[in-house]
C-alpha cells in the first residue's frame, strides 16, 4: 500500500516535508498499544507558519482550508517519521481534532477542517475516513489560523 500512498501523494503534487521538531516541552508523537497519537500540527510550509490570523476576519475561508491541508500534510510527515517511513502501517485514521482561530461570529469551522479531512481521505483511501471535531478558538500558537492533531490506528 505504500506505493499507493506515495502514488496518491505524487498525483496530488505533495512532497512530505521533514517532520517538525517540537516547539516546547512535549514530544511529537506517542504510541499506546496499536494507536499513534500525533501532537498538534500547524500550517507550516517552508519552515514558517503559512497562514496566520483569525478566520472570518483577516483570513478568508479558502485560505483557512489551505491551512488545514498544510496541517494534514504535516500530520502525514509526523506519521511517516514515527513509522520509520512506512505510511502503509496506517490501518485507520481514528480521529482528527481541528482547532480554528476564529473571529467573533465565524461559525464555519467544519468547512475549514474539511481541507484536512479531504486530503487525508484522498491520500489514505478508506483508511483515511475518520471521526473528527472542528472547534473555534480565540487564538493558536504562533498566531496560526489552524491546528490539527490526530489519532491513528497502526498495524504492528
Amino acid at each position: 500500500m505504500s506505493d499507493t500512498i506515495d502514488g496518491r501523494l505524487a498525483a496530488l503534487g505533495i512532497s512530505l516535508p521533514e517532520a517538525a521538531a517540537p516547539a516546547a516541552n512535549y514530544v511529537p508523537y506517542v504510541f499506546s498499544g496499536n494507536l499513534l497519537f500525533l501532537s498538534g500540527q500547524l500550517p507550516i510550509e517552508g519552515g514558517k507558519v503559512a497562514v496566520i490570523g483569525l478566520v472570518g476576519g483577516d483570513v478568508a475561508l479558502a485560505d483557512a482550508q489551505r491551512a488545514a491541508e498544510l496541517c494534514a500534510i504535516n500530520i502525514l510527515a509526523q506519521a511517516k517519521a514515527a513509522l520509520s517511513g512506512d505510511l502503509s502501517r496506517i490501518t485507520r485514521v481514528v480521529k482528527l481534532n481541528g482547532f480554528v482561530a476564529s473571529a467573533p461570529g465565524f461559525v464555519e469551522q467544519h468547512l475549514v477542517i474539511n481541507g484536512a479531512s479531504n486530503l487525508i481521505a484522498n491520500v489514505l483511501g478508506d483508511a483515511g475516513r475518520h471521526a473528527r471535531a472542528a472547534v473555534g478558538v480565540a487564538q493558536l500558537p504562533l498566531n496560526a489560523a489552524v491546528e490539527i492533531d490526530a489519532i491513528l490506528e497502526i498495524a504492528q
